[in-house]
C-alpha cells in the first residue's frame, strides 16, 4: 500500500503539471527592455542622416525612433524630410501592409552649416502586427538652388511574435509532461503486473472491480474488509493512471 500511495502522489503531481501546461495562452503586452540600434546612416551632398530605433519590441508596445540630420554645406534649403513606418498585419491567413506612423520631420527650412537637428518620437504597435517592420524616408532639398531628392526604404525594429513563442514554450512543457507521465504509466504497468499478475487494461480493472464488489458483499462473513479496501485503493490509482495515459496520447498524435 505504501508503494501504491507513492504512485498516487506521483500521478497527482503530474496531473497538476498537465493542468498548468494547458492554461490558455494570454497575450503579452509588456515592453521589452529597450535597446536602440542604428538602422540607417547615409551621407548625401550637403546633408547626413542617421536613424536609430528600438531593436526589438512586442505587439501592444512602442517603437522609439531617434533621427539626426546634420547640415554639411552652406546654402542648404530643406523642402521636406518625411519618415514613414509600416508593418504587416496578420489577419487569418493573409498579410496586409499597415502604415504605423507617417511623420513630417522637417519642411521649408534653411539649415545651418555644421548644425545637427534631432527628432525623437514613438510609434505604437497594434496587437496583430509582428515580424520585421520597415521605414521609408523621403528627402527633398536644394543646395544654392540646385535641387536634390532621395527616397530610401530600410528595415527597422523586429516585433516578436510572442503568441507563437508562448505556444512553442507550452507545447514543449506539454511534451515533456507527456513523456514523464508515459514513464510513470510504464512503472504502474509493472507494479500492476507484480501485484495482480495481469496487464493494466480496462478489462482487468473491471474484473478487479467485480472482485471488490464481491468481497465487499461478503466481507462480514469472510473477514476480508482490509483486502477489499486495498483492492479499491489500488484499482482507483490505476484507473486514474489509465485515464491520464489515454488523455496524454491525444496531444502526441496531434503533433
Amino acid at each position: 500500500m505504501v508503494k501504491v500511495m507513492r504512485k498516487l502522489r506521483t500521478v497527482t503531481s503530474i496531473l497538476v503539471m498537465l493542468i498548468l501546461a494547458l492554461t490558455l495562452v494570454k497575450s503579452i503586452t509588456a515592453q521589452t527592455p529597450e535597446e536602440m540600434k542604428t538602422f540607417f546612416s547615409s551621407e548625401y551632398a550637403g546633408i547626413s542622416i542617421q536613424v536609430n530605433a528600438t531593436q526589438e519590441t512586442v505587439p501592444g508596445a512602442n517603437i522609439t525612433i531617434n533621427l539626426w540630420i546634420n547640415c554639411t554645406a552652406v546654402g542648404v534649403y530643406l523642402d521636406y524630410l518625411n519618415l514613414s513606418v509600416y508593418g504587416y498585419s496578420h489577419l487569418e491567413y493573409e498579410l496586409e501592409k499597415v502604415t504605423l506612423n507617417a511623420k513630417c520631420i522637417m519642411q521649408k527650412t534653411s539649415l545651418i552649416f555644421n548644425h545637427t537637428s534631432e527628432c525623437n518620437y514613438t510609434v505604437p504597435i497594434p496587437n496583430n502586427v509582428w515580424d520585421l517592420t520597415h521605414a521609408e524616408l523621403r528627402l527633398k532639398y536644394t543646395i544654392k538652388g540646385d535641387p536634390l531628392e532621395h527616397n530610401e526604404s530600410f528595415p527597422i525594429t523586429t516585433v516578436r511574435n510572442v503568441l507563437w513563442e508562448e505556444l512553442e514554450e507550452r507545447y514543449q512543457k506539454l511534451n515533456n509532461t507527456y513523456w514523464q507521465l508515459n514513464s510513470t504509466v510504464e512503472q504502474l504497468n509493472q507494479t500492476f503486473w507484480q501485484i495482480f499478475q495481469m496487464n493494466l487494461t480496462a478489462e482487468s480493472l473491471a474484473s478487479l472491480n467485480e472482485t471488490y464488489l464481491g468481497l465487499k458483499g461478503s466481507s462480514n462473513e469472510l473477514g476480508n474488509t482490509r483486502m477489499a479496501v486495498g483492492i479499491l485503493a489500488i484499482t482507483t490509482v490505476f484507473f486514474v493512471a489509465t485515464t491520464l495515459y489515454v488523455v496524454m496520447r491525444k496531444p502526441k498524435e496531434g503533433w
